[in-house]
């Protein structure tokens, strides 16, 4: 298996190994061990779709033996023009069509084995924390982005087969839950919010229910991809009671409201600035973190100095940004005024020195705090974990001295001893 992508795709990929591991099949480590090969694409920006072209070729080459999904599987012609002789294609959120294509080419085992499954099946994460994917698909049609072409709609999970994931996941070790999707505070939009059950109670299909029950678990849950609605401002006050953690990914996107406009998302930057201030209020620990666009089509100078002014003000705590890529079947491609790709760059350069400078001074006033850290590795040198304020990957890293006898997955008290741009370094108390 070769998995690419965001970490819906690699929830997927691991929905496809659990089943190819229920009805027997060996997942080998290499590709010349291997009977064939899956390769789950991305195929959400051109570098992606590169990334993927790539990795099916180099599936093929080295095995010969290839069956296609993911994102960029939504786009078969693409795959098949570069690549013709791939067994099949399929696109994203497909196990069962990925199954299928298995079955034609690699018939199953004999025996299944089922008993050799664990109950919360097989993750390609560390086992102390794990992608909780509760919806598929997308109902916005954000000019930019060609996700529901690929996933389609909104469709959320049932309330209770989640629940029963993550107490899965919680009973097999997992310390940390990340809850994702394409549009997790939509979840439940789809059923008009209908009660599930989950523990033999009512439970309703919606964002605030199910923070509210994951944090029962006793495990740290964290929200991504959680687009602005009113209902966000619900949440909050869970993060500021310790039910889950002080933690919002919202991807604001840009801060013009011309620009946002263009872009079909919400364009009330008073309003959002306002929201944060109030978010800060009622959980002053909160940790937000956000992605914006530079480089959008018609974006002026006057429109960037506008998403400048907003980092200033706003001071999101982690903050990503990436230049605009005229991605096929993007509405935005047809607006005008496209914007040269070396003033692209230049902007996000821009944009990420100033958020370097807010996240550095931000930082600096957390030396002399004692912070919870999660373990993730371990080495002769020490630990290496990440605060409330970090997810995984994407986020910074707490570098602790001392801890003796600490292992992956352990909770720890660091007192914050020094601090740069991005990670802190502590000892263990």
């Amino acid at each position: 298996m070769v998995s690419l992508g965001c970490p819906k795709a690699l929830v997927d990929s691991e929905q496809i190994l659990t089943q190819l591991r229920a009805e027997g099949y060996v997942i080998s480590p290499s590709y010349n061990d291997a009977d064939m090969v899956v390769v789950n694409t991305c195929g959400f920006i051109d570098a992606a779709v590169a990334e993927s072209l790539d990795a099916i070729g180099e599936a093929l080459k080295e095995n010969g033996k290839v069956i296609v999904t993911g994102c960029l599987g939504a786009r078969s012609d693409v795959v098949l023009e570069a690549h013709p002789q791939v067994l099949a294609v399929t696109g994203p959120h497909a196990a069962a069509e990925v199954m299928a294509a298995v079955h034609r080419h690699l018939p199953r085992p004999h025996d299944p084995f089922e008993s050799l499954i664990p109950p919360q099946g097989v993750k390609l994460t560390p086992k102390h924390y794990a992608y909780l994917k509760i919806s598929e698909g997308c109902n916005h049609r954000c000019t930019f982005c060609i996700i529901p072409s690929l996933r389609g709609d909104l469709v959320s999970r049932p309330v209770g087969e989640v629940m029963q994931e993550a107490e899965n996941l919680v009973k097999a070790g997992v310390r940390e839950l990340l809850v994702i999707s394409q549009d997790t505070s939509a979840y439940g939009v789809d059923v008009r919010y209908r009660s599930g059950f989950w523990g033999g109670r009512p439970l309703r299909t919606r964002m605030t229910e199910l923070a509210k029950a994951l944090g029962e678990l006793g495990v740290w849950v964290r929200l991504h991809y959680v687009y602005p609605y009113p209902h966000v401002d619900e949440v909050i006050p869970l993060m500021a009671e310790g039910k889950i953690l002080p933690y919002l990914d919202v991807p604001f996107q840009h801060a013009s409201p011309r620009i946002l406009r263009a872009m079909k998302r919400p364009g009330d930057v008073e309003g959002t600035l306002a929201r944060i201030r109030r978010w800060r209020e009622v959980c002053p620990e909160i940790a937000i973190r956000s992605t914006f666009i530079a480089g959008f089509p018609g974006e002026t100078e006057a429109d960037f100095e506008l998403l400048l002014d907003f980092l200033r003000e706003a001071e999101l705590d982690r903050v990503g940004c990436f230049a605009y890529s005229p991605v096929e079947g993007a509405t935005a491609n047809a607006l005008p005024g496209a914007v040269p790709e070396e003033v692209k760059q230049d902007r996000v350069a821009q944009l990420m020195a100033l958020q370097a400078e807010i996240s550095a001074a931000k930082l600096q006033r957390k030396i002399g705090k004692t912070l919870t850290v999660l373990v993730d590795e371990v080495d002769e040198e020490g630990a290496v974990g990440r605060s409330k304020a970090d997810a995984p990957e994407i986020d910074g890293l707490v570098f602790i001295e001392g801890g003796v006898g600490l292992q992956p997955g352990d909770f720890v008290e660091v007192e914050i001893v020094d601090a740069d741009e991005h990670d802190l370094w502590g000892r263990a108390v």
